[in-house]
């Protein structure tokens, strides 16, 4: 039996409208895992963008870890607008993290 390799999530609640989408939007990350042959492990949800504590939390998994992917909603959650790259994704990838945005990927019936 292989192992999948894991993929950590990143949520911004306050990107959100309501529960119900914070809810959808980790699905839709669990179901881009399995698609992409990823077993998902934490899902960071960032509660007061202010802060950033979720975000720290996850750049310290991925520095401490061999996890090197990180999946999110949309890049907007990661402050990425209008195709530039924001601060957040600059740190993950020069800690050798990939990030994907669920809403990105383009599948071919």
């Amino acid at each position: 039996m292989t192992t999948r390799p894991t993929l950590l999530g990143y949520v911004r609640a306050d990107a959100l409208s309501c529960a119900e989408e914070l809810a959808a939007a980790t699905d839709s990350l669990a179901a881009f895992a399995s698609a992409e042959g990823f077993t998902l492990g934490t899902v960071y949800t960032e509660r007061d963008a202010a802060e950033s504590a979720a975000f720290h939390a996850l750049l310290d998994e991925v520095k401490r870890s061999d996890v090197r992917a990180v999946v999110v909603p949309t890049m907007n959650h990661l402050g990425v607008d209008n195709g530039a790259p924001a601060a957040l994704r600059q740190h993950l990838e020069f800690h050798q993290a990939q990030v994907w945005a669920v809403d990105s990927i383009v599948t071919t019936p």
